[in-house]
């Protein structure tokens, strides 16, 4: 560790120094597949997640919303829901391609998130465990680029299906051999 002064070792205030192989760049998921690459039928899981009385909270706090069907148990309970029932845009952000592996599949080649849709099912409540899926349902080749669209589908921990969607993105095609 670097001296709390912040002195480094030769006294000219650098602290300690990245080791010789470190590559901040080597994180950041590098040239990935271009859009030939890619193959209808592909999933790309994103991880589970319980919803959390925090992440309704933390919804709130960032959209605004102030509803008591999302913040109130009381007000949700008298109204037939068994707990807080979750915004359909706090479902939505749980299918995020950026939380999966896709962002890492196609890396560089990624240009554009073109669109999104969804169409809410079932409810989801706090306590729930959603689990997020895409699919490769489409591409469309372009002269340098191509559309690659992903189906979402989320299902809950009884494998309720609440949330389907599509998202779409604009994705680099290879470049053309020179010679």
């Amino acid at each position: 560790m670097g001296d709390p002064g912040g002195e480094g070792a030769d006294g000219d205030g650098g602290g300690e120094r990245p080791a010789p192989d470190f590559d901040p760049a080597a994180h950041a998921g590098g040239a990935g597949r271009w859009f030939e690459d890619f193959e209808i039928g592909e999933r790309f899981p994103i991880p589970s997640r319980t919803l959390t009385a925090a992440h309704f909270s933390a919804f709130q706090a960032a959209s605004g919303d102030n509803h008591p069907i999302h913040y109130d148990v009381a007000y949700c309970r008298a109204r037939g829901h068994r707990d807080l029932l979750a915004h359909g845009y706090q479902v939505v952000i749980l299918g995020a391609a950026g939380a999966g592996r896709f962002p890492f599949e196609v890396g560089d080649a990624l240009v554009a998130f073109l669109s999104q849709d969804s169409r809410f099912l079932a409810p989801v409540y706090a306590g729930d465990t959603l689990y997020p899926m895409l699919e490769l349902v489409e591409k469309v080749p372009r002269r340098t680029t191509g559309t690659v669209t992903l189906a979402l589908t989320i299902r809950n921990q009884d494998g309720t299906l609440c949330l389907e969607g599509r998202q779409s993105y604009l994705v680099r095609r290879r470049p053309a051999a020179v010679g």
